[in-house]
């Protein structure tokens, strides 16, 4: 944790306002981010980012700093995000992201494309990107959380552990089968891909963005 942040979080324990409010700025956005990413949608991103900075600046004096600041803010967004979707029928098979694995958990994949063969212009073009935010989507909550953490925000696998409160195999175990998930979810959508000529995308269209 940076000098600057250690010495704003104790600042706002001991009831400076200032220092609170630079601290909620500060991550403002990276939260939100992927409290819109873990939901799906903006109404719950904007609700779950209130309900995380609510709890963050209630649970504050307890915070000892044993984490980073940031990897306890994400735990309480995803908690806070997961809570929600527990409680609607959109996903009434919700997967406890503590919960130990079962074997059989997560069916392996049937169908899968390599997407390695598939041409660079395709891979980055705004269709890709539609069909890549609905699978994502499509993902059981354990896997999607995992996925969102390790491959779109780029946070370590020992971080993610910590965030979710699960070991650094189940982040590694959960991380492959949400990939495989995905790879089978897209194959349809590259079988389609593949059998009709594709024109060369207009570079101002070359993102992979998710946001």
């Amino acid at each position: 944790m940076m000098q600057n942040e250690e010495t704003m979080i104790a600042q706002a324990r001991c009831g400076d306002r200032d220092a609170l409010s630079q601290l909620v700025e500060s991550h403002l956005h990276p939260v939100y981010r992927v409290a819109l990413r873990m939901c799906g949608n903006v109404s719950d991103a904007e609700e779950t980012l209130q309900e995380t900075f609510l709890s963050a600046i209630k649970a504050l004096p307890q915070f000892e700093g044993r984490a980073h600041f940031s990897t306890w803010l994400y735990r309480i967004a995803s908690n806070a995000c997961l809570m929600r979707r527990r409680h609607e029928a959109a996903e009434p098979d919700f997967f406890s992201i503590e919960a130990e694995d079962e074997p059989d958990a997560f069916p392996a994949p049937r169908l899968l494309i390599d997407w390695s063969a598939q041409p660079v212009d395709v891979v980055l073009d705004h269709e890709l990107r539609d069909e890549m935010q609905e699978a994502v989507a499509a993902l059981p909550p354990a896997l999607r959380i995992v996925f969102l953490w390790r491959d779109l925000e780029g946070i370590s696998t020992a971080e993610t552990a910590e965030i979710l409160g699960i070991t650094e195999s189940a982040v590694k175990v959960r991380l492959h089968r949400a990939r495989l998930q995905l790879r089978e979810l897209l194959s349809h959508y590259w079988a389609a891909r593949s059998s009709t000529p594709q024109e060369k995308p207009n570079a101002t269209t070359r993102t992979t963005s998710l946001t």
